[in-house]
């Protein structure tokens, strides 16, 4: 036979209190899990029955329900960039002569900035850190236009209607 469960009755006036007024389903089952076998006299297999859990559940939900409910502390997240080269004032401070080049209109080539990334690291660095680098700065990539700046289109188009047909030998 099981043996008998005698809630303390403030416990038992907490729980009705709760099925009054609860919104929540998880905390109206901890009520219910309290009351009935207080008001009833229902055993752990007969609440389980009733409330449509495993008999673990009904002892897990009356601990609960007793005691006040712990916040989990806030879990610290996973965000970050944890196997960084240098820290983002270090980058900046790296790439500031080549913003003054950049600036100047000079074209930027990745080889001399990936060999100074790595001579001030003291080891090889790959391409795509490099990229990556420049992307975090908003650097990108430009590719060279596909016509020069100071090219006429008319007269382009009157050398090819007048040019040679056949190369002669000089």
């Amino acid at each position: 036979m099981a043996r008998p469960r005698s809630p303390k009755p403030e416990l038992v006036r907490q729980a009705w209190a709760v099925v009054k007024h609860t919104q929540d389903v998880n905390r109206l089952r901890q009520a219910l899990a309290v009351l009935l076998p207080a008001e009833l006299n229902a055993t752990l297999e007969q609440t389980a029955k009733l409330l449509g859990v495993g008999r673990a559940t009904v002892v897990r939900c009356q601990r609960g329900f007793a005691q006040p409910p712990v916040v989990p502390p806030a879990r610290k997240t996973w965000g970050g960039r944890r196997r960084a080269l240098l820290d983002g004032e270090a980058e900046r401070e790296f790439l500031r002569p080549w913003a003054e080049q950049a600036k100047d209109g000079g074209l930027l080539v990745l080889s001399p900035i990936r060999a100074a990334l790595a001579q001030q690291l003291g080891r090889p660095v790959d391409r795509s850190v490099v990229w990556r680098m420049l992307a975090r700065h908003g650097w990108r990539k430009i590719a060279p236009d596909t016509r020069h700046p100071k090219g006429d289109p008319q007269v382009q188009a009157d050398w090819k209607k007048n040019c040679r047909k056949r190369w002669r030998i000089c």
